[in-house]
């Protein structure tokens, strides 16, 4: 296309624009929610693949000790562990320090009148803090520790998978929450790609209706088929790339009010999205954008456009 004609096709899609304001809008919004979607897909999975692997590296085992055990076997357990393979460090925590981490934890929860009920009692059991240098091996490590015969006779109960626990459960579910929503998020975003389908295809069907008379016109002086077309694929263009560019600005606009505010409420998590990322999503809907602003103005001129 010249550069003539594309300066005429931006300048009738933008006039066209204007009278049509209305229907036009229409597209964008539809457009701007399909792109918003997948941009907040994207970033989610993002931020839930990287808490995922923050949950699962602050992953540890908690093995409760029975009050009566015995120090001398206790001691011995915690080094014959240590030497266990993917097993980092081993830490004894004594009942004393179980509650005073367990006020510490719920201090915005009336933890003291709890404690104080207790009338001095500390009812938590000592325990042995097992940290992992490969938190993946954090279920085989565990098992090894309930089937341990040293184990079963210095337990906290008589069971001795009730007393051992680690957050293995935690990952699994955040990876469970990160497929649904990868699920759902595909369903929703193909629903709204044909609405955005949809309404720019219409935008364009109305376009050529009202400029009916003007095209058989131009096809009189002989003006070429890609000078007619021209028009409608810079509005479909246009419509498209509004869209994605509202999309682009509510995404950055969120990221930069609530992000903050997790990070500040839950500072032991990373809530950073690095910038390469971000780049390649935002380029993404653009792309993706326009690639609907082009299928839907094109499907419409084979339809309703005879040239």
């Amino acid at each position: 296309m010249a550069p003539s004609n594309i300066g005429y096709s931006l300048h009738e899609a933008g006039r066209h624009f204007r009278r049509n304001w209305s229907t036009a809008l229409g597209a964008v919004v539809t457009i701007f929610l399909s792109l918003f979607v997948i941009g907040l897909f994207v970033i989610g999975s993002v931020l839930l693949n990287r808490l995922a692997g923050d949950v699962e590296n602050q992953v540890t085992i908690q093995a409760f000790l029975s009050d009566g055990a015995d120090k001398s076997a206790v001691d011995a357990f915690q080094q014959k562990v240590s030497a266990w393979d993917y097993v980092e460090d081993v830490t004894y925590k004594s009942k004393e320090e179980a509650l005073k981490s367990y006020r510490e934890k719920m201090s915005d929860k009336n933890a003291s009148d709890v404690v104080a009920a207790l009338d001095g009692v500390n009812p938590l059991p000592a325990s042995l803090v097992i940290t992992l240098s490969d938190p993946k091996q954090v279920e085989n490590v565990a098992g090894m520790i309930v089937e341990d015969s040293e184990f079963k006779s210095i337990a906290d109960a008589d069971n001795p998978t009730s007393s051992v626990q680690y957050g293995r459960d935690t990952v699994k579910k955040l990876l469970s929450v990160t497929y649904v929503l990868r699920f759902g998020t595909i369903v929703l975003v193909g629903l709204l790609a044909f609405i955005a389908f949809v309404f720019i295809n219409n935008t364009i069907r109305l376009a050529i209706s009202a400029r009916r008379r003007e095209i058989a016109i131009m096809r009189l002086v002989g003006a070429s088929n890609s000078f007619i077309r021209g028009p409608f694929l810079a509005e479909g263009m246009l419509e498209a790339l509004l869209g994605s560019l509202l999309a682009i600005l509510v995404l950055q606009g969120g990221i930069l009010i609530v992000l903050p505010r997790l990070q500040a409420g839950l500072s032991f998590l990373s809530f950073d999205i690095p910038m390469t990322i971000l780049t390649l999503t935002y380029a993404s809907l653009v792309g993706i954008g326009c690639l609907l602003g082009l299928f839907g103005s094109a499907i419409a001129m084979r339809r309703y456009l005879k040239v």
